[in-house]
């Protein structure tokens, strides 16, 4: 008999991971946290309260260890997926095989909600792996639960994210930032805190059953303008550089390469997915179906940019106190 109230979350101490899990905590979950190095998660432990959640070793490429992880559990989170591939890190192992491994393994133990992590773009027509792959994944998980939730995200922002972050630290060291494709792809950046709560509110609502969320913050911006407002919150003039696509195409080729080595600016596999529009469509429910108030960038870039600017944190504070004198 699973025991009432107990969810495990895969991936739960990467970045949209660890935010779930605190909103999971606060909604009253005992959590098990399912990760592939658990010695790299214990802090995850003091996301609530004292033996609320746990931490358990789960691969998705490894059956019986998802069996393990899921034994007991009422519902399951798979937010387990990857923006490039690293060696048996494949799209395919990871976001098709992988989401297919841990819907098979939680219909196995009798887990009755699983909630699956996809995102804004995923199409089986898609140019894209990436792209390609996340609606296989869907679609793996959706054979076995047709009762699943499927979230999908347009581009996340947030103290630990992979995309401001990463270009505010190229703006340190370098005086051009590339617009690949001339910058004009649409994006709807969403707030992690917002993913957070709308995993933790799909996880329990019936009504969710079998939904799929396309989450985006409350506007949509174009790569230009996100890089002019990473560049105003940190202070910095840098020179956008328009990057035709075949050029771009070139750029991607460079970065699979040195990928081998270092993580690369972009991959060709990222080109192809900057070629298309990352914003919802209207088609599906989102926060506000949720109760979910979506949070604007302009809101929280500050509390986490602000180790970029010359002065850090204190920034604003030099800055007046100069002009005063």
């Amino acid at each position: 008999m699973p025991m009432q109230n107990l969810v495990t979350v895969f991936g739960g101490s990467g970045f949209i991971g660890a935010q779930a899990v605190r909103q999971l905590a606060r909604a009253g979950w005992r959590i098990r946290v399912a990760v592939r190095n658990p010695a790299k998660a214990y802090a995850m432990r003091l996301a609530g309260d004292v033996g609320q959640i746990d931490i358990v070793q789960a691969n998705v490429r490894n059956l019986p260890s998802l069996r393990r992880a899921l034994s007991g559990a009422t519902a399951a989170v798979n937010l387990v997926g990857v923006l490039r591939e690293t060696g048996r890190q494949g799209f395919q192992a990871v976001q098709v095989m992988g989401a297919r491994n841990v819907a098979e393994a939680a219909r196995a133990e009798g887990v009755s909600r699983l909630v699956q992590m996809s995102a804004i773009g995923a199409d089986a027509g898609s140019e894209s792996k990436y792209a390609r792959t996340k609606a296989e994944g869907e679609a793996a998980v959706r054979g076995i639960y047709p009762d699943a939730v499927i979230v999908r995200p347009s581009i996340v922002f947030g103290p630990q994210d992979d995309f401001f972050n990463r270009f505010a630290a190229m703006a340190q060291i370098s005086p051009v930032l590339p617009l690949l494709g001339g910058g004009a792809t649409r994006f709807q950046p969403v707030y992690v805190g917002d993913v957070a709560k709308a995993i933790a509110r799909t996880a329990a609502a019936p009504e969710a059953a079998g939904q799929t969320y396309e989450l985006g913050g409350p506007a949509a911006f174009t790569f230009r303008q996100l890089m002019e407002m990473m560049l105003a919150e940190i202070g910095k003039r840098r020179f956008l550089a328009p990057v035709p696509w075949p050029v771009a195409r070139l750029m991607g080729q460079a970065g699979d390469i040195a990928g081998a080595f270092i993580a690369p600016p972009v991959t060709s596999d990222q080109v192809l997915l900057l070629k298309s529009d990352n914003v919802v469509s209207g088609a599906c429910p989102g926060l506000a179906e949720l109760g979910i108030t979506p949070t604007t960038p302009e809101a929280v870039l500050p509390s986490y940019l602000y180790r970029y600017r010359k002065g850090g944190q204190y920034a604003d504070q030099e800055d007046r106190e100069l002009a005063a004198i």
